[in-house]
């Protein structure tokens, strides 16, 4: 009996969504609407200049926005990951609790994980990342138990920077083999892929069932010049691919047959977090056996709410609405 649709390992990065003038990002000397990672000496020069002013705080990370999307389709979901002993990291599980997913969340040496949203009056959004404890993730921190009793493994490419992660990761994959759990995997950033292809395409190779990335990163990921030839390369290797393409919507591959998914119409308005939500709507549908052109739909329709407000998240998502796509 399968406990979770969807176990995820992914980096705990708490979101500080901060309301700033100007003048105090011009203070920090960072450019408006930049993105920027920071290491452990500019996070504790940052951190004390945001005492008060007003900060809403939220968990968030690529994977934890996907389990966060697959819980409010109605599915069940755990997420691994590493926080610090602080207040971030207390916030976090809190959060995630709220949202009704289930966190194993270890705790590192290092502060909670943290991205730091500066707004200006104007609306644009300037920000921060520090990576913190999620970085030490390691194999012992995975509940295998649990894993066992999950109907999918889910993981991205964002946690191949270090190598206790790396361990992590590929010790997951080899205990999804071994419970007959499938494995899926995003790319997460074309960055990603150009710093660490080779691995990526061994264990694509080797591991995943499912593989999802945006055009960008999945021609990277191929050398090919467009979807369709990214297909034909990659289905031989995985059982099923997903490419999303913006307003052009989807391709997904599967069984050596290529599905269009049409994108919903909606004016963008921050697309910062619509691959995670179509990644939950894909992994909601197949662990709920719904057919492939109605589980491309869904993921389709969760990217495009995502799209059409700002933030990486949805705080609920229209039921009827989704009832009517299922039809």
């Amino acid at each position: 009996m399968k406990e979770f649709d969807v176990f995820a390992l992914g980096n705990p990065l708490h979101d500080l969504q901060v309301q700033v003038s100007d003048d105090f990002l011009a203070s920090l000397g960072a450019p408006k609407g930049g993105v920027s990672l920071i290491d452990r000496e500019q996070y504790d020069a940052l951190i004390p200049k945001l005492a008060g002013l007003p900060i809403n705080g939220a968990a968030g990370g690529s994977a934890a926005n996907t389990m966060i999307g697959i819980q409010l389709f109605g599915g069940t979901t755990c997420f691994t990951g590493k926080i610090g002993a602080d207040s971030f990291g207390s916030d976090y599980r809190d959060s995630m609790t709220a949202k009704g997913v289930h966190t194993n969340l270890a705790v590192g040496e290092s502060p909670t994980g943290l991205c730091v949203i500066l707004i200006t009056p104007d609306a644009q959004r300037t920000m921060f990342t520090y990576l913190g404890a999620g970085r030490e993730l390691a194999p012992a921190d995975v509940q295998t138990e649990i894993l066992a009793k999950s109907r999918y493994l889910y993981v991205t490419g964002y946690l191949w920077d270090t190598d206790s992660q790396k361990q992590a990761v590929l010790f997951a994959m080899e205990e999804a083999r071994k419970h007959q759990v499938p494995i899926a995997m995003s790319l997460s950033d074309p960055f990603c892929v150009h710093r660490h292809k080779a691995d990526f395409q061994k264990i694509v190779t080797e591991h995943v069932d499912l593989l999802f990335g945006n055009q960008e990163e999945i021609e990277a990921f191929t050398g090919t010049k467009t979807p369709q030839e990214a297909l034909a390369a990659l289905m031989p290797l995985c059982g099923m691919v997903a490419i999303t393409m913006s307003a052009q919507g989807s391709l997904i591959g599967h069984q050596g047959e290529i599905h269009p998914i049409d994108a919903f119409p909606v004016t963008a308005v921050d697309s910062t977090g619509a691959g995670d939500m179509y990644a939950a709507g894909l992994l909601y549908g197949l662990t709920h056996d719904l057919p492939l052109t109605k589980t491309g739909l869904l993921a389709s329709y969760g990217a495009a709410e995502v799209v059409s407000r700002l933030g990486p998240r949805l705080e609920k998502i229209d039921q009827e609405a989704i009832a009517r796509l299922l039809v």
